[in-house]
């Protein structure tokens, strides 16, 4: 059967999701409701308002719903003009990990770039099913910007997305991190796609977009208001396998992304930190029973023990990259099940002072390690 499509390129379905979307009024949950009762989205917006308030809508919801479908044809061709791709519940690209939360979004509006296009207007890619989230406070110190970093680099580098809210502090450093290591990360707007906040962030948000992907469930336009990163923040931890805390206080809007992704059944890290205000939120969720993190390593084991072994390949392949020409000498000289001290030297073709403190160096970088017996081996890479 023929799929009709409206006159901006969406599926009746999708457009008829939008409209009920488009409605602030309308809550998600509200929404899937009544879809439900009804049969459609479709169905939805073509009840009378009785029928709409004996479903349990306000009278004012209902009568919004009736002026939704001309709003989502507007908001469908602001869309496109930026650029933006519309994923709907009923579109097979919806992300498989947010069906799974109690409130999802019904659409959502995604720019990321598109290799086989000169345009940026693609969807999520499966790849992204394997993502973590890093969030944190906006006013961080230099330990939890580093440690974020760090974090964002070192997951990025496992094949991990990093998922974060591209808000200043902790969840810039861990957007950094991950485009540092050339991986994929995705910000969740608190605001329309088509608004970037705060607005310096401009130009990291064009680099996610480039490898990775901007997601928003808000009308273009969407002011960043108070209330809307709460509601994002479900996102960012329904997006993800698990949330870290890297650093925050008590009462701050990532415990509530990290209650969110417990209730989602998701796992939830946190980083230890210094005494002191800045670190009691993640003091209190390691306290509740959240995994404590040490190093990106007691994130990765969680996931899954391949992701250890793949972030130490990755780290072996970097550090082998900055080798001098000395070091690639004795490295391969260096035999994957154990070669004697006295071989890899006479291998290397290097005096012998030279070359142990060459051994030294490499191993210090994890590189090859030490047997029993004055012989070394190379490590994975």
């Amino acid at each position: 059967m023929r799929r009709e499509t409206s006159s901006a390129g969406l599926s009746g379905d999708a457009l008829a999701w939008l409209a009920l979307g488009v409605v602030e009024e309308l809550s998600p949950r509200q929404a899937h409701e009544l879809v439900a009762r009804l049969g459609s989205p479709a169905a939805a917006l073509a009840a009378p308002a009785e029928l709409l308030v004996g479903a349990g809508l306000a009278p004012s919801v209902a009568g919004a719903l009736a002026g939704a479908p001309a709003r989502a044809r507007l908001e469908a061709a602001r869309l496109a003009a930026v650029g933006a791709t519309l994923v709907a519940w009923s579109d097979e690209t919806y992300p498989p990990r947010l069906r799974q939360i109690s409130d999802p979004p019904v659409v959502l509006a995604v720019v990321r770039h598109s290799p086989s296009s000169s345009t940026v207007r693609s969807t999520l890619v499966a790849e992204d099913d394997l993502a973590v989230a890093v969030v944190g406070a906006r006013r961080a110190s230099e330990y939890g910007r580093r440690v974020a970093e760090e974090l964002g680099r070192e997951l990025a580098g496992a094949g991990v997305t990093v998922v974060s809210g591209l808000a200043a502090g902790i969840d810039a450093a861990a957007h950094r991190g991950a485009l540092a290591a050339g991986g994929r990360t995705i910000a969740v707007l608190g605001t329309g796609i088509d608004r970037v906040y705060p607005s310096w962030h401009t130009r990291l948000a064009e680099e996610i977009v480039r490898h990775g992907a901007l997601v928003s469930e808000f009308p273009c336009g969407a002011p960043p208001l108070a209330f809307h990163f709460p509601r994002r923040n479900r996102l960012i931890s329904g997006l993800a396998r698990g949330t870290v805390v890297v650093e925050a206080a008590e009462e701050s809007g990532s415990l509530i992304t990290a209650r969110h992704a417990a209730e989602q059944g998701r796992d939830v890290f946190a980083v230890p930190g210094p005494l002191g205000p800045g670190h009691r939120g993640p003091h209190r969720l390691i306290q509740q029973g959240a995994t404590l993190v040490t190093g990106v390593e007691d994130v990765l084991a969680q996931l899954g023990p391949g992701l250890v072994a793949r972030l130490a390949a990755t780290r072996a392949a970097a550090a082998e990259a900055t080798l001098s020409a000395d070091e690639r000498r004795v490295l391969a000289g260096v035999g994957a099940e154990g070669e004697h001290v006295d071989d890899v030297i006479r291998r290397a073709g290097l005096p012998a002072p030279q070359a142990l403190e060459t051994l030294l160096a490499l191993e210090l970088r994890g590189l090859v390690c030490q047997l029993p017996g004055k012989r070394f081996r190379r490590q994975a890479a």
